[in-house]
């Protein structure tokens, strides 16, 4: 670990390669699990007033769910998340003709329906973000359904931080990620 700022941020997203491969594991992250994408408390507000917009680009279970569920939900843990369909995907889920899972939300962004593109939880993975008081934690969520992204990740020499470079300057900022950037490269000719 290694601090960054106001961050304490883990060697392994330096260390480790990864690089979704949704060939292979057909978006599981957002069908698998046992709640729903974590939330930013700005986020909540933003997924009500995008909602109209992101509707017509989602499934009809998911639109069921988040009409009954709202939007965002209290997860077990006390922070926000996204509401899941049948206790499993998320509710912003969208499918793909061969079964992949994508979404919603980022769908209607492509399509220039919103200026949201996803929750910033989702941009970051396989990274996560925990808030302390003084601190956050910036650590990588190891999952076997990943195990696919590890391997293309180590075939193309890509590791963690550059492959969530955009969520990584999201959540912190260019300068931020310039200063990690320096860092990897002194970390990496040890």
């Amino acid at each position: 670990m290694f601090q960054l700022g106001k961050t304490i941020v883990s060697e392994e997203i330096i260390e480790n390669d990864f690089v979704c491969n949704l060939t292979a594991c057909k978006g599981t992250c957002c069908v698998d699990g046992e709640a729903g994408a974590p939330l930013e408390d700005k986020e909540t507000e933003i997924l009500v007033d995008i909602y109209k917009d992101v509707k017509p680009f989602l499934r009809p279970e998911g639109i069921v769910e988040i009409e009954k569920q709202g939007a965002f939900i209290k997860g077990e843990d006390g922070e926000w998340e996204t509401p899941l369909v049948n206790g499993s995907e998320c509710a912003y889920a969208i499918f793909t003709e061969n079964g992949t899972a994508k979404c919603g939300i980022e769908k209607a962004y492509e399509e220039g329906a919103t200026k949201f593109k996803k929750p910033v939880s989702c941009h970051l993975y396989p990274v996560r973000v925990r808030e302390y008081t003084e601190l956050t934690a910036v650590n990588y969520h190891r999952w076997e359904i990943c195990d696919p992204a590890c391997s293309l990740g180590s075939e193309l020499q890509v590791p963690i931080y550059k492959f969530v470079k955009d969520g990584l300057i999201r959540k912190f900022g260019k300068k931020w990620f310039t200063e990690l950037e320096e860092i990897a490269e002194q970390h990496t000719k040890k």
